[in-house]
C-alpha cells in the first residue's frame, strides 16, 4: 500500500529564517506518526504547508498521491486539520458549531446529523452538546475542536498540540480518541506535541525536530535504545588528556566535551532549588558505556586518582526527552 504522506526536502522561508529547513518524512496508512519538538522547532510550520495554510518555499508534498500544491483541491479533501488555536464560534452551542463547519464540508440532512451526533459522542461532549462554547472548560473546547475537524472522515488526520493547556479528565479524553480514530476506522494521525509521554503512549513512529529540522526519525523502541548508557560528568577540570584517560577505561565506550546545559535542564538540586548550585567554571563531559553501573565505578575512582573535583553527575534514563537531551544538548521544554 503506498503511503498515505510523503515529504521529500520541504522548506518554509520567512526572508532569511527558514522555520523548516529540508524536512523529510513518510507516512503509513492506519500509523500514528508523531512530531516531537520544543515549541519553535517548527511542527505546526511543517502542518501549515501541509494542509495548504502556507506555501512551501521550496521541497514537495504528497497526501493521498496527489501533490499539495498542483493538486491542492484533492489534497485537502482527504486530511482534516485540528490546529493549535480553536476554531470555533463561542456564543453558538457545539453542535450548532459542528453543524456549520460540515455544511461547509457538504454534509445536510440526516447525514449531517449523524455524523455530528457521532463525534461529539466520540469525544465525550454529548451531555453538553448544546451549551454554548464559551461556558466550556479550555479542554471541553478542544475535544470540540477535534470533533470539528473529523466531521468529513479524513483518511489523514492532523493533530497540533491538542493537549495544551488541558485538564486531566480532556486529556484523557483526548487520548482515548486518538486511539478509537486509529484502531476502530484505521485513521492515519500526525499528532504533534512537546510532552514526549505523550507520543510515547500514542504514535508508532517519531520524528524528533529541533531548529525546523528533523535530527532522528525512528520507533520509539529504537529512539530510546540510542541512550544505552549516557553519563553527564560536570568536572572543574577536563582536558584532553583527561577526557583520553576517561576513553581508556575499559568499562567506557568514548568521552567527549559536551554543551553545559541551561539551569532549566538541570536536576532540581542543580538548578538551585538545592542546597548547591554547580559553578560557573565548570566543564561537561559526556560518557557512553555499556554498563552504567561499572563505568561509574571506574569513572569516579579515575578521577578520585587525578584529584578532579565532581561538581554534577546525571545518568540519563532511557526515554524520548533524554533522546532530545543527548541528541541536542537541550531539554524539550527549555
Amino acid at each position: 500500500m503506498p503511503p498515505i504522506l510523503e515529504v521529500s526536502d520541504l522548506v518554509r522561508k520567512y526572508g532569511d529564517f527558514a522555520a523548516v529547513d529540508g524536512v523529510s518524512f513518510t507516512m503509513q496508512e492506519g500509523e500514528v506518526f508523531g512530531l516531537l519538538g520544543p515549541n519553535g522547532a517548527g511542527k505546526t510550520t511543517v502542518i501549515s504547508v501541509l494542509t495548504g495554510v502556507l506555501p512551501p518555499t521550496s521541497g514537495t508534498a504528497r497526501i493521498g498521491g496527489h501533490d499539495i500544491v498542483r493538486e491542492q483541491a484533492a489534497a485537502k479533501r482527504l486530511n482534516g486539520l485540528v490546529p493549535q488555536d480553536l476554531a470555533l464560534y463561542p456564543t453558538l452551542s457545539a453542535r450548532d458549531n459542528l453543524e456549520f463547519f460540515g455544511r461547509i464540508y457538504g454534509l445536510s440532512g440526516a447525514e449531517l446529523r449523524g455524523r455530528v451526533d457521532a463525534m461529539l459522542d466520540l469525544v465525550g461532549l454529548e451531555d453538553r452538546a448544546d451549551d454554548p462554547i464559551e461556558r466550556y472548560s479550555g479542554g471541553m473546547k478542544r475535544r470540540a475542536n477535534i470533533a470539528a475537524g473529523l466531521l468529513h472522515q479524513p483518511r489523514l488526520l492532523f493533530l497540533d498540540e491538542p493537549t495544551v493547556g488541558v485538564d486531566p479528565q480532556s486529556r484523557h479524553h483526548i487520548f482515548e480518541s486518538v486511539r478509537r480514530l486509529n484502531q476502530e476506522r484505521g485513521m492515519s494521525i500526525l499528532y504533534t506535541s512537546h510532552y514526549m509521554e505523550e507520543v510515547e503512549l500514542l504514535c508508532d513512529r517519531v520524528a524528533i525536530m529541533d531548529q525546523g529540522r528533523i535530527i532522528a526519525i525512528d520507533t520509539v523502541k529504537s529512539l530510546v535504545s540510542m541512550l544505552a548508557g549516557v553519563i553527564h560528568v560536570g568536572l572543574r577540570k577536563a582536558d584532553e588528556e583527561l577526557l583520553r584517560a576517561l576513553a581508556a577505561l575499559p568499562t567506557v565506550n568514548s568521552a567527549v566535551d559536551a554543551p553545559r546545559p541551561l539551569r532549566s535542564s538541570l536536576p532540581d538540586d542543580e538548578a538551585g532549588d538545592g542546597p548547591v548550585a554547580p559553578p560557573a567554571d565548570y566543564q561537561m563531559v559526556k560518557l557512553e558505556a555499556g554498563d552504567v553501573q561499572r563505568s561509574l565505578v571506574d569513572v569516579i575512582a579515575l578521577l578520585g586518582q587525578k584529584g578532579i573535583e565532581i561538581v554534577s553527575l546525571q545518568v540519563l534514563e532511557p526515554n524520548l526527552e533524554n533522546v532530545f537531551l543527548h541528541l541536542t544538548g537541550k531539554r524539550l521544554r527549555e
